[in-house]
């Protein structure tokens, strides 16, 4: 097979290691970087530190608009893609990069795999959510992390090649929390011991872009005496910032630069509770077994909500400091695949170029 594989953003990037590792051993693939995330972590060591692929073409387009970013993607992809000729396009969950891929190859008539197809949060004010819906309903294989977006695609009579081969970022947590163990020194750098402290990550517009949502958070952190570390992100800082709150109140705060993945995993990994609005972490808070706080409305991930080990908040300030302080004793189940769902992807693709 020769696959073009189009990715925008880091954690796609690490979604996509375990797939490319697998794909790799006897087929051909083309990795398509459209720039629509620029991260200064995604230099070269990015890529050999958790020895992934380094990507074939970088397009560079950045961020804007919707509209235009998409519009960018697509003209230049088109042109990769038409040089390549390609049996598949593959494309990751649901960026403006996954819908710009997918969008090209569907109107090139050349089969689009899309991996995390069927996750819902039934918001389509999130940008998202839009790009999760018309990916899947132009793909020709989907391949599910979970029996719920198998459930999802069927309501919406997609039933054909949907597959749950479970999640590939539980590939990924697997392989790369063992080179955590070996690499990160984050601990020792923030001065942290092991179930002694909350990791928190705020970064979606939703919260972000509302002051009032934001006051919010900061009194539940102000809330706790309890040590607090938040890798905090640039455009999140610069929010605060503009609206004239100051981190510098809240008790035993630590906000520490952005963290590279295996810094972020270790401190996952030994946190007492994660306080997220990222998709991601609940995820990866999951299968840590670490609990986790959600301070969204929604969550696509809804299997993590059973036994409290993800409870959904909001931006309820007493329903933060309540679920913050909450002594919660989940019992983790393996919902997501056995961490090997990137070497059945590969099976699937195989035996259906055979047939």
């Amino acid at each position: 097979m020769k696959i073009v594989t189009v990715l925008g953003a880091r954690p796609q990037f690490i979604k996509a290691a375990p797939v490319s590792r697998a794909l790799r051993q006897n087929h051909q693939e083309i990795i398509v970087h459209t720039g629509q995330h620029y991260d200064a972590n995604m230099s070269d060591i990015f890529f050999e530190e958790l020895n992934i692929p380094k990507p074939d073409y970088h397009l560079a387009v950045g961020s804007g608009n919707h509209g235009k970013q998409t519009g960018e993607m697509m003209a230049k992809i088109e042109e990769i893609v038409l040089n390549e000729k390609p049996d598949y396009v593959l494309v990751y969950g649901d960026t403006n990069s996954t819908l710009a891929g997918s969008l090209v190859a569907a109107k090139l008539h050349i089969p689009v795999i899309h991996i995390e197809a069927g996750l819902r949060s039934f918001n389509k004010l999130m940008p998202e959510e839009v790009n999760r819906i018309l990916t899947d309903h132009i793909s020709e294989f989907l391949f599910c992390p979970t029996d719920t977006a198998v459930e999802n695609l069927k309501n919406e009579n997609i039933t054909r090649n949907v597959i749950n081969i479970g999640d590939v970022m539980y590939d990924a947590v697997l392989y790369n929390r063992e080179l955590a163990k070996e690499k990160s020194q984050i601990l020792e750098k923030a001065q942290l011991k092991k179930g002694e402290y909350l990791l928190i990550t705020i970064h979606r517009a939703e919260n972000t872009d509302d002051p009032e949502k934001m006051k919010s958070i900061l009194q539940a952190f102000s809330s706790t005496e309890e040590t607090k570390v938040w890798p905090i992100h640039p455009r999140t800082k610069h929010k605060l910032a503009d609206y004239g709150l100051n981190v510098e109140e809240i008790p035993n705060l630590k906000i520490i630069d952005p963290v590279g993945y295996l810094d972020m995993l270790t401190l996952e990994a030994n946190a007492r509770k994660i306080v997220t609005d990222s998709g991601g972490v609940q995820k990866e808070a999951y299968f840590m077994e670490v609990p986790c706080v959600t301070v969204r409305e929604q969550t696509e991930w809804v299997e993590t909500l059973e036994g409290e080990a993800n409870i959904l908040v909001g931006t309820d300030q007493a329903k933060m400091t309540d679920a913050i302080n909450k002594e919660v004793k989940p019992e983790y189940k393996q919902l997501f695949g056995n961490g090997e769902a990137a070497i059945k992807i590969v099976e699937v693709l195989e035996d259906g170029l055979k047939a």
